[in-house]
């Protein structure tokens, strides 16, 4: 890790409000953005077989789908400023430039940061939201405060739990755990075929079957119980009035606001 790594702390008003706009100009653009769609459904897939596994703990499930989500990241912060994007992040964060080029990268680089933050912080919400419209996409990075949403699925793992119990209890206690467990993974295989609807092959679907789609997740934790969420997104088909021809930020659309009113606990702080 480097020193740069190690002295920077963050920055919520990168995020806070704000998503990227990239342009699809054309299939070869689509057809990238909907392979990065399939990893995603890809690794719920991966998060449900692990956590159907008794023999597999947990948090090496949750710390497996955050890595992958931690690496798609990086990839798109090497595809927008290349390898000394997180020099470039830093520039930005310290004030030292203030182009769109490090905006872009300390926009990613932060929910990166606080991405890697959450293996080991609990209650903060990764409540992401990515937008699909004719001409582009839009990827909204949010935290909120708290560990689950009103529609969250709940599961726990013992192995985080700080109560002493009985043998009795305990062994109840750990096979009600896997039952938990097993229940949520059914619900995450569930949400791979939704990302796969909503985010269809330009090969395989026409562009009027394509031009919208969305969704949102929320993940957390607090102590032994881990939370999951996916769902639909409807886009607003009036968001955007001009065409965009290069990746860029954006102000946060009405289904962000909309999905914060209606999938929030009360009292949560998006951060």
């Amino acid at each position: 890790m480097s020193e740069q790594r190690v002295t920077f702390n963050g920055d919520t008003r990168v995020l806070y409000r704000q998503a990227v706009r990239t342009p699809l100009p054309d299939e070869d653009a689509e057809r990238l953005f909907h392979e990065n769609m399939m990893n995603i459904a890809d690794a719920q897939e991966r998060k449900a077989d692990m956590l159907a596994d008794p023999d597999i703990p947990l948090l090496e499930a949750y710390e497996t789908q955050l890595e992958g989500i931690a690496e798609s990241y990086k990839r798109r912060c090497r595809h927008i400023a290349g390898d000394d994007f997180e020099e470039i992040a830093m520039a930005y964060n310290r004030g030292e430039r203030d182009d769109r080029l490090g905006a872009l990268t300390a926009y990613y680089f932060e929910g990166l940061w606080r991405m890697q933050q959450r293996i080991t912080v609990t209650d903060m919400l990764f409540f992401p939201i990515i937008l699909r419209y004719p001409d582009c996409f839009t990827v909204n990075i949010r935290f909120a405060s708290g560990y689950t949403t009103t529609e969250s699925v709940l599961y726990e793992s013992p192995e985080h739990s700080t109560e002493e119990l009985d043998d009795e209890y305990a062994e109840r206690y750990y096979n009600e755990s896997l039952y938990s467990q097993k229940e949520a993974a059914e619900y995450i295989r569930d949400t791979a075929e939704i990302i796969r609807e909503e985010f269809p092959s330009p090969d395989e679907s026409t562009f009027e079957e394509r031009q919208y789609g969305g969704i949102t997740s929320a993940g957390g934790r607090k102590g032994p119980v881990f939370s999951s969420m996916l769902k639909r997104v409807e886009p607003d088909p009036n968001r955007f009035s001009e065409p965009v021809d290069e990746p860029t930020l954006v102000e946060e659309g009405e289904e962000a606001r909309r999905t914060e009113r209606e999938l929030l606990p009360k009292g949560a702080i998006v951060l």
